[in-house]
């Protein structure tokens, strides 16, 4: 089998890849409904339309693929082999994209919580779920991680 794939085939692969209701996404949102958490999906009137969105907990959650949005040291973060060059540049948009949106919803005072693809896991949506609730520190933009009441802005 060659390391190179062709540009059809490429091209029919990322066509059919989804971005909502992914099978990590859709284990978030059932996990978080059967704990009682309602919240809304894909609000557009929100910076990158967070995958969830708790409004009485000022809370937005990301539910990232390691891949696209490039999840630092996880071996789900692949370069694909063919027209690198292109690859490399739509993957640094994408981390910018967020960075950005992430930031906008900072700054008009939502939690933003991100869970990769690779953490929905038992014990990863467990953490997710302290961090909704505002009993574990979630990691800022700067790397300091602390604890929130989840029904107040986060002070940056």
């Amino acid at each position: 089998m060659a390391d190179v794939v062709d540009r059809a085939t490429r091209s029919r692969i990322m066509a059919a890849i989804k971005g909502r209701d992914t099978g990590p996404e859709m284990l978030v949102r059932r996990f978080l409904h059967g704990r009682g958490l309602r919240y809304r999906l894909h609000d557009r009137r929100l910076p990158g339309r967070p995958d969830l969105v708790l409004p009485g907990l000022r809370t937005v959650v990301f539910v990232s693929g390691c891949f696209w949005h490039r999840h630092e040291g996880c071996p789900r973060t692949t370069m694909p082999k063919s027209n690198v060059g292109f690859w490399e540049e739509k993957f640094r948009r994408n981390v910018e994209r967020d960075v950005r949106n992430q930031a906008a919803l900072r700054d008009m005072g939502w939690r933003v919580i991100v869970i990769w693809g690779c953490e929905t896991t038992p014990e990863g949506l467990e953490r997710l779920l302290r961090q909704v609730q505002g009993l574990e520190p979630v990691p800022a933009a700067d790397g300091r991680e602390k604890l929130a009441d989840p029904r107040s802005p986060v002070e940056e």
